[in-house]
């Protein structure tokens, strides 16, 4: 099979901003260039291809150069809901710079794949990309049929994507062929979370989650299932970020299969690893199981992110979160006990009143939430929760979908909603400490 000339595109920063836009309030903006996990795991399987990875969020003016300098087959974009009118943009620029293959995979193809259904994109890849990606390539390569590809569709604007349908199973995993952290060696100073002092690497332990909370995008990747990566493997791609001493395990739930966890903390101590880690983590999962997040602590964990979403039951409830504010409360007190810093999750909605923001301050100042993170409630084209609420959305370009927009009208008004919203941020970021 002839070797098939691949540029894997991380789109640049993106999202717009109403509160910045229309009323001047920038405080809620927040930037983390993390390094592109995903598309490093599509080049490591791409072994008898000539790959290389352009970082925009680290390089955002680098695109024409690479196109000239390498002159790609095949380009394949990333991206999540907030980036897809700019990939879309992109897509079609490629197109007309030098006629390369274009396809568009990651979350929101997933989850909205006929949104990318138009002029400049090719392909569109749903759901864990890294098998799929590498079978399209090689009937690029070798000019066989692309038509029957599981996992992928061919487009047809104005008509209809259609697609061979595809279980995620382990063997999507390709576990034997590991991310390649090299592609990105010339951005790896600029993958720093300043605030926290933190350079960090990303490693994934597992993909999916068995749950079903309906704002969530992440079951659309997996058709729901959770699947785990061996504990050999996962403690090899640490390994391979040796000199970098934070690793971020992005797994939507690191700790969704208990007994995996636990073989992967036991893993990490016995290869003598010292690190510190980032992982997600339910608050049921951690009054459940007390004891795997001490063992974790043990092994270097530091900072759990943790959605405890909100502060009332029935609205849990609404949203299939499971779980109660009894069981977040716990789960504060076993964190803190444990000495592991606190990333909490929650989520602030548009039918916000100034009762309920008074509530919700309240509420993170007296648990003492180390770090609290305030997202607008956003209906992700996608989900349950995007279906329940398409009568009340008013705004549908997808820039704004960065989690700290208001795309339904805000009960308060827009001006007043984003003033407390901004102000919930700056009194608990200002003063945040690890």
């Amino acid at each position: 099979m002839p070797p098939v000339k691949i540029l894997l595109v991380n789109p640049p920063v993106c999202g717009r901003s109403i509160p910045e836009e229309r009323y001047g309030i920038d405080s809620i903006r927040r930037i983390f260039r993390g390094e592109p996990l995903g598309l490093e795991a599509l080049a490591g399987n791409l072994p008898d291809h000539d790959v290389r990875i352009l970082d925009l969020k680290a390089d955002p003016g680098g695109l024409q150069g690479a196109l000239d300098g390498f002159r790609p087959e095949l380009v394949g974009f990333t991206a999540v809901t907030c980036e897809a009118n700019t990939v879309a943009r992109m897509a079609a620029e490629v197109k007309e710079s030098g006629g390369a293959v274009v396809a568009v995979g990651g979350i929101h193809a997933s989850c909205d794949p006929s949104f990318f259904n138009r002029p400049g994109i090719d392909y569109v890849v749903v759901g864990l990309g890294k098998v799929r990606f590498a079978e399209l390539a090689a009937a690029i390569g070798s000019g066989a049929d692309t038509g029957c590809l599981p996992g992928v569709a061919r487009t047809d604007p104005g008509g209809r994507l259609d697609f061979v349908s595809r279980e995620a199973s382990a063997a999507d995993l390709a576990e034997s062929r590991p991310p390649r952290y090299d592609l990105v060696a010339g951005y790896r100073d600029r993958y720093t979370l300043h605030s926290l002092g933190f350079r960090m690497g990303f490693v994934s332990s597992a993909f999916g989650c068995p749950c079903a909370c309906s704002f969530c995008c992440i079951s659309a990747l997996t058709g729901g299932r959770y699947l785990t990566h061996a504990v050999e493997t996962v403690i090899a791609d640490i390994r391979s970020l040796s000199d970098i001493p934070v690793i971020r395990l992005v797994d939507a739930n690191t700790f969704g299969d208990p007994r995996h966890a636990e073989q992967l903390a036991e893993g990490i101590l016995a290869a003598g690893i010292r690190k510190n880690f980032v992982a997600d983590v339910r608050p049921d999962t951690v009054v459940r199981h007390p004891e795997l997040l001490r063992l974790w602590k043990r092994a270097g964990l530091r900072l759990a992110v943790v959605g405890f979403e909100e502060i009332g039951d029935e609205v849990l409830a609404s949203w299939r979160k499971g779980g109660s504010v009894a069981v977040n409360d716990e789960a504060i007190s076993i964190l803190k006990d444990l000495g592991i810093t606190i990333v909490g999750d929650f989520i602030v909605s548009p039918d916000y009143d100034d009762a309920r923001f008074d509530a919700l301050e309240g509420y993170v100042s007296r648990r003492k939430i180390d770090i609290p993170i305030f997202a607008v409630l956003t209906p992700i084209p996608g989900t349950p929760l995007h279906t329940a609420m398409a009568d009340r959305i008013a705004l549908d370009d997808l820039d704004y979908y960065t989690f700290t927009n208001a795309v339904v009208p805000p009960l308060l008004g827009e001006k007043r909603f984003y003033e407390r919203y901004a102000g919930l941020t700056k009194t608990f970021h200002d003063n945040a400490k690890l």
